[in-house]
């Protein structure tokens, strides 16, 4: 099969992993704070992503000198700092806010990319794909008209935000020209592994770490799968590409709650979920690169 198309399978994958995290994710908060949950989701996808390694790579966990300071950087700045303002935001701002800003990544990653990523040079196609998915991702997550036009934004916890999607677009970055020949397993592995250091480290000096529910283990399953599917497909894909098909999350989110909540989808909602298939589609075309 063609690398593009299963770097494309790979990302609709992932993006199915963190539609699913959010549920986990309340549902463990019933029962533990976030920062409990967190160190508890970083390690159990630790050990997702060290099974991953053992059943495809041979147990073989070694990276090269010049690679550690990048490592360190997609684990600090990716998880330590971005999910963990993410989660912080979310206390402070509405959800839909949250949502909005964090569809703004692909626009990152096309500024960071055309600087630090000259190989990953777009097509005309590719920026028609990354600009529907966007739109198909503000209509499926606004619902309706009325809830499109009347949000407001500039709050600290939109800063926030904001302050996450950019560290996470940087992260992406990093790993494309840094990491490409790295196995997918071993750098979610070292992101998780070293960023449950620094959770468990914090909690154990300021409060009983413990397992208070199953979905933080769970959790911790979705987060790993989904994080070692997003590595595969970038390794395939350009870096907006890959954050484009990432905008496909919202549906996904859509048809979870259709079906588990019994939540009608919207006309807006249909509208954003064809402009989705139409993006994918042309995400997934072959097409020579703009020259210049």
């Amino acid at each position: 099969m063609d690398k593009k198309y299963i770097g494309v399978f790979s990302i609709l994958c992932a993006s199915l992993m963190w539609a699913i995290e959010p549920v986990f994710a309340k549902l463990s908060y019933e029962t533990a704070d976030f920062l409990e949950t967190s160190a508890i989701r970083a390690l159990f996808a630790a050990l997702t992503a060290l099974f991953y390694v053992v059943i495809t790579n041979k147990s073989k966990l070694a990276i090269k000198k010049h690679q550690v300071p990048t490592v360190w950087y997609i684990a600090v700045v990716g998880t330590l700092f971005a999910d963990l303002m993410y989660f912080f935001a979310l206390n402070q701002v509405p959800v839909i806010n949250a949502v909005v800003i964090g569809h703004m990544q692909p626009i990152f990653i096309i500024v960071f990319a055309l600087v630090f990523l000259k190989g990953d040079r777009l097509s005309l196609i590719d920026y028609l794909g990354i600009v529907l998915m966007m739109i198909s991702a503000l209509l499926v997550t606004t619902r309706s008209l009325d809830h499109l036009f009347s949000y407001q934004f500039g709050t600290i916890g939109d800063v926030l935000v904001l302050s996450a999607t950019i560290a996470w677009a940087t992260t992406a970055i990093a790993m494309r020209r840094y990491l490409k020949d790295v196995h997918a397993g071993v750098i979610t592995f070292y992101r998780f592994s070293i960023a449950s250091l620094f959770l468990v480290i914090y909690l154990l000096f300021t409060t009983n770490l413990s397992i208070n529910n199953g979905y933080q283990i769970l959790l911790g399953f979705i987060v790993g799968l989904g994080t070692i599917l997003y590595y595969e497909g970038l390794k395939r894909l350009k870096a907006a590409q890959v954050s484009g098909l990432e905008l496909s999350t919202p549906f996904f989110a859509a048809i979870l709650a259709f079906f588990i909540l019994g939540e009608l989808v919207t006309l807006l909602q249909l509208v954003g979920i064809v402009l989705l298939l139409v993006g994918i589609y042309l995400l997934s075309k072959k097409e020579k690169p703009i020259q210049g």
